[in-house]
């Protein structure tokens, strides 16, 4: 039972987590903004599923890349490396 209020507990964390990055003043930088989205797409996803995009496509690479380097890592320990990054992002940025 604990187990479970403790899942929902993160889960709630993340959903605003999510919502308050897209409020940042200032976007982060793209090194930033590549860790959020892996561990966002690592947190909901999953092992990455899809193939590596195509020569041309260097957004997307960089993208797929970020992502399939967190191959293996648990939803949880994206979940809280997520929050703890917006988190970071919030104080270097203000909202």
């Amino acid at each position: 039972m604990r187990e479970q209020t403790r899942l929902r507990s993160e889960e709630a964390e993340f959903e605003k987590a999510a919502e308050e990055v897209k409020h940042l003043k200032t976007k982060p930088a793209d090194d930033e903004m590549l860790f959020i989205y892996s561990r966002y797409k690592q947190a909901t996803v999953g092992d990455i599923n899809t193939e590596r995009p195509g020569m041309l496509d260097l957004k997307g690479k960089a993208k797929w890349d970020a992502w399939n380097e967190l191959k293996g890592t648990s939803r949880e320990d994206a979940m809280k490396a997520y929050v703890d990054k917006v988190e970071e992002l919030k104080k270097k940025y203000g909202m």
